[in-house]
């Protein structure tokens, strides 16, 4: 599998970016990468190894770049060129940590959409309590959506829980306020009927207490709802930390039971680790294009090219496309 990487990508770029490149070589026999940057910046971290490339690349986008002038303008940036190398065939995949408006307008413009699918969706795959976690969709791409939208979401993300999860019948979830079925707003009751009547293990309406519980394997709904839920999860995992360390650090009594807790404390963390499940993938492109956090260390990095190369290994695109040829763009 070739993979481009945007080496300039993210708050810890090049370092961590060039490091979690390296660990997926190590770890990956099948894995080529070409690293995409500004080379002055990617040879201090770099190892010469004989499936990596560097292809030197004059501009950067920046965070605070409008996303699709940065595309439009920015064309020998890393991100742009490794775009492009997907475009023209030259990889199978490609991965940024940078700009997320920026690279989805990229994804739509030059790696191009799937014919049957109306607007690509924002997919992760967050943590639950028993460690299996759950696949999320749209989490951001799209603020507005249709009912015939969530149908082809749930489509998606039933066929990556299938191909990458392994999952013989994923249960798929409607998020809504409710779990009755005439619960919700216009777009919710309607797409309940499209979900109810597909080929798809639909088990109806979930609410959004119940998501880190596992009580769905793929859970669709509109990127405005899904953006918020998952800035929410995130929010509350990292204060209810911060709530335990201050508890534990508090007396000398609480920081003996946080020695002999240490185990337990760390099994909990590593099981809420956004780390371990990798980026977020823009579905319904013509090729797998993956969104790591923006603060991801190499671990993460690791992480997320891991399941670009997961994508390309089980032909998840090519088992989206053909599922969808039948469906209609309105």
């Amino acid at each position: 599998m070739k993979l481009a990487l945007d080496g300039m990508g993210g708050d810890n770029a090049p370092k961590s970016v060039v490091e979690g490149a390296l660990l997926a070589l190590e770890q990956i026999p099948n894995l080529e990468i070409q690293l995409y940057g500004q080379q002055e910046k990617l040879e201090p971290f770099i190892k010469i190894h004989d499936r990596l490339t560097v292809v030197h690349c004059d501009e950067v986008v920046e965070g605070t770049d409008d996303p699709a002038r940065a595309v439009r303008r920015k064309k020998d940036s890393s991100m742009a060129r490794m775009m492009d190398a997907v475009e023209e065939g030259k990889a199978d995949a490609c991965l940024s940590a940078g700009n997320t408006g920026a690279l989805m307008a990229g994804g739509l413009f030059k790696v191009g959409r799937i014919e049957g699918i109306a607007r690509p969706a924002l997919a992760t795959t967050l943590p639950t309590l028993d460690g299996k976690g759950f696949l999320m969709l749209d989490l951001g791409a799209n603020a507005d959506a249709r009912p015939e939208h969530l149908l082809q979401y749930a489509i998606m993300g039933d066929i990556y829980a299938k191909k990458v999860g392994g999952l013989q019948k994923p249960r798929i979830g409607l998020l809504n306020i409710g779990t009755e079925d005439k619960k919700g707003n216009e777009l919710t009751k309607a797409a309940f009927g499209l979900l109810k009547e597909a080929d798809l293990n639909f088990i109806g309406n979930v609410e959004a207490r119940d998501l880190l519980e596992g009580v769905a394997d793929v859970v669709v709904t509109d990127g405005f709802t899904g953006n918020m839920v998952l800035k929410s999860i995130e929010g509350t995992a990292g204060a209810l930390f911060s709530m335990l360390k201050e508890a534990f650090m508090a007396s000398t009594k609480t920081k003996i039971s946080a020695v002999l807790m240490k185990n337990n404390l760390r099994d909990l963390k590593n099981k809420m680790d956004y780390t371990e499940y990798g980026g977020a993938g823009l579905f319904g492109l013509q090729a797998p294009v993956i969104k790591a956090h923006g603060s991801s260390n190499a671990k993460a990095i690791y992480s997320a090219i891991r399941q670009a190369n997961t994508m390309v290994e089980h032909t998840v695109i090519s088992t989206i496309t053909d599922t969808v040829r039948h469906i209609e763009i309105d």
